[in-house]
Parts: C-alpha cells; sequence; structure tokens
C-alpha cells in the first residue's frame, strides 16, 4: 500500500525534507537512546549554561555545577521509556503521580543549588536550557520526526515538567522551612535581652524611697514606663513568633491540662479588654457546665487572640459580645462583632499565619497586625483536640466559634 508523504520544516534545521509517515531513515535515533549516548555532551551544555548563573555559580566547581544532572537524565530516559496509560499521562500532567519516599535527584539537585546560593529563577532557567539543549542537539543529529518521534518528545517534556515540579516543590520547602527555623531562633535568642530590659524597667518604676529621696522625677518615670510597656509589647510578637513556629514544625503547641472553668477565665479576658479598651462595649453571656481539663494559660490566649481582633476590625460604636456555652460534651466559646464582612473568597485562609494582616491592610490601613493570632488560636484549639470556624456577613456579623471538647 502507498504511504502518504508528508512536508516538515525542521525549526532547528531551516531545511524542507519530504519523508513517508511513520517511516524512520537509516540516521534516525529515538530520543531516549540519544540522551543516553550523549548525556557526556548534554552535561556539557548543562554547565556551560550554569556558569553564566553568577554569582552563584561563580566559584563552583565542574563537579557542583553538574550535580546530580547524571541521574536526571537517566530519569528521564527511564521515564520516556516506560509504558504509560492515558490515565496514566492524565495524572501525571496534574501533579499527581506516585513518588518514592527516597528523595529524588530532582529534589537533591535542588536542595544543593539552594545550598549553593541559586535563587529559583535560576534553578527553573537550568531545566529551561536543558530542554532546549537535548531538543537541538537531537534535531541536528536527527531526521524530520514522524509520529513515534512526536510522542518521545510529548514524553520528554512531560519528563522535565516532572522533575521540574520537584525541584521547585522542594525548594520552597526547603526555604520555609529556614525562614522559619531563622524567625524561632531569633524569637528564642531575644527572650533573655528583652527579659532584662523590662525588668530593668519595672526595678528602676519601683526603687524609689521618698525617704532616701530617689524617686523618679515625672519625665523618668513617663520614659521608663514606656520602656517597660514597649518591652512588654515585643515579648508578646516574640512568644508569638516562637509559637508559629512550634506549630509549622510539626510539633504542635505544648499543652499542659489541669481542671480549670472556663468561665471564670472569661470573666478575666473580658475584664482586661474593657480596661484595656475604656470606650468600647463588651458583653459576656456564660451558660451551662463550663468546668473542663484544658490549658489555662492557652485558653487565655484564644479569648485574648479572638477579642483583639473583633476590636481591631468592628465599627467602633458597636459591641463585642462574648459567649461560652457549656453543654454535656464540649465548651463553645464564640466571640461576635459588627463589622466589615469578611469576603468567602478571603474566608477560606483566614487562620493561615500573616494572612489577615494582608488582605485587610487595605481596608484598615492604620492597624498594625501580623496576623499571627488566629493561627496561633487555630492551633491552640487542634492541640485541644478542637475545632475552630467563622462565619461572616454583612447582615449578621462575624463569628469566631471555637469548640473545645472536655
Amino acid at each position: 500500500m502507498e504511504q502518504s508523504v508528508e512536508k516538515v520544516v525542521l525549526a532547528w534545521g531551516g531545511q524542507e525534507r519530504r519523508k513517508p509517515n511513520n517511516q524512520r531513515e537509516n540516521n534516525s535515533i529515538r530520543l531516549a537512546d540519544f540522551i543516553r549516548k550523549n548525556t557526556k555532551q548534554i552535561m556539557t551544555e548543562w554547565e556551560s549554561f550554569a556558569r553564566t548563573l553568577i554569582p552563584a555559580a561563580d566559584h563552583m566547581t565542574p563537579l557542583a555545577l553538574r550535580d546530580h544532572i547524571n541521574e536526571i537524565l537517566a530519569f528521564i530516559v527511564s521515564d520516556i521509556e516506560s509504558p504509560q496509560t492515558s490515565s496514566e499521562q492524565i495524572q501525571k500532567s496534574h501533579g499527581e503521580k506516585e513518588k518514592d519516599s527516597a528523595p529524588t535527584a530532582a529534589e537533591t539537585h535542588a536542595a544543593l543549588r539552594l545550598a549553593g546560593g541559586f535563587d529559583i529563577d535560576q534553578m527553573v532557567s537550568e531545566y529551561r536550557a536543558l530542554r532546549a539543549s537535548v531538543i537541538k542537539l537531537w534535531g541536528r543529529a536527527n531526521a524530520p520526526m514522524n509520529d513515534v518521534d512526536r510522542i518521545d518528545l510529548t514524553r520528554f517534556n512531560e519528563s522535565i515538567d516532572q522533575e521540574l515540579a520537584e525541584s521547585v516543590s522542594h525548594y520552597t520547602k526547603k526555604v520555609s522551612y529556614s525562614k522559619d527555623l531563622l524567625i524561632g531562633i531569633l524569637s528564642h535568642d531575644l527572650r533573655s535581652p528583652l527579659n532584662v530590659i523590662s525588668m530593668s524597667a519595672q526595678l528602676m518604676l519601683n526603687m524609689g524611697t521618698p525617704d532616701k529621696q530617689q524617686t523618679l522625677n515625672e519625665r523618668q518615670t513617663m520614659l521608663t514606663t514606656q520602656i517597660y510597656e514597649s518591652a512588654s509589647r515585643i515579648t508578646v510578637i516574640v512568644d508569638d513568633l516562637l509559637d508559629v513556629t512550634r506549630a509549622r514544625f510539626g510539633s504542635g503547641l505544648p499543652v499542659v491540662r489541669a481542671p480549670m472553668d472556663m468561665g471564670f477565665v472569661s470573666r478575666q479576658l473580658v475584664d482586661e479588654m474593657r480596661v484595656a479598651y475604656p470606650t468600647r462595649i463588651m458583653t459576656l453571656e456564660i451558660s451551662g457546665d463550663t468546668k473542663g481539663v484544658w490549658d489555662k494559660a492557652r485558653i487565655g490566649q484564644v479569648f485574648s487572640n479572638l477579642m483583639g481582633n473583633a476590636i481591631q476590625y468592628s465599627f467602633k460604636d458597636s459591641s463585642i459580645d462574648v459567649t461560652v456555652t457549656g453543654n454535656p460534651e464540649e465548651v463553645m466559646v464564640s466571640v461576635h462583632n459588627e463589622g466589615v464582612p469578611i469576603s468567602p473568597g478571603k474566608i477560606e485562609t483566614v487562620f493561615n499565619s500573616l494572612t489577615r494582616a494582608v488582605i485587610d491592610a487595605g481596608d484598615h490601613p492604620g492597624t498594625v497586625n501580623l496576623g499571627l493570632g488566629l493561627y496561633i488560636s487555630k492551633e491552640i484549639v487542634v492541640s485541644h483536640g478542637g475545632t475552630i470556624d467563622v462565619t461572616s456577613s454583612e447582615a449578621d456579623g462575624t463569628t469566631f466559634t471555637a469548640r473545645f471538647p472536655r
């Protein structure tokens, strides 16, 4: 049977050639075989490109620049030659392909590039250069593509994308881990000097006695009080950052359970907030049995964070309503405020760290909030085996509800 003839113009050669469909010429070579036989040349081009990524690659040895490229190419060859169903191809394109628990060559490459000072854009450009180099070299050595070649090229691109996705994912995880570790170390190391500042200021305020004429004058008292209060605020921020670091490292927040009364704690916290914000209206309603076994200090954090959030994002002339309800299975705490509602798109991420500060910066330009309070509150509730959620609308206002199992 006579085969149909197609015209193919090679993008890399610029020459027009004719060949029968699905018929391979003598000098044709499958892409996987080409990569296997020309790995050294491909690695040389990879190294040449990597050297342009300065200053990261300025002082790196050829071995360091070529790290794991051989394993990456071996994966690509194996992936091209392995059988693949349509469903597996779709799964891979969605980034859902299963991987072994051991670090892959792409993940190791990402870790080494991060350690070597490469930014993520530079690492991504390496894969872009690898893709272009392989296609260019194969095109120079090969006849015009037929259907088999096109399948090989598709599989090659899928493999490159798979390796790139693994590298980017691992790189970003490493960066996040490093940031959290840095925050944790800084927060921990800042606590000691902050305690010294706070205790020194407190001592200065209390050291004077009238009979020894060592009392501070009015200006000295004001300045010392400002030092003490500022150090106390910084201490709260540092403690929050430490809590976030613990939670993100997967160890969870430490919880020390003891018998306590949720109603008693709510009265304490509401009274403190009334003193701190004398112009705001705050109501408290307690019903049912509110006693249980929880961490009193952590529960206090939840009340403080939820009420502070309600005060910050509510209308100034509206009330903050706190409700504590005890039932046989759990104690439920809710904090309600009237204000600009949280949009449905943002409500899903409101408990993420640093989120509320970003999404509400434009609506509340005068506020200073790291966006850690709600995240920490969620982690505390989860550490107690409970749940926390929020509802928000223009008609009903915003209500945060935390449930603590007994």
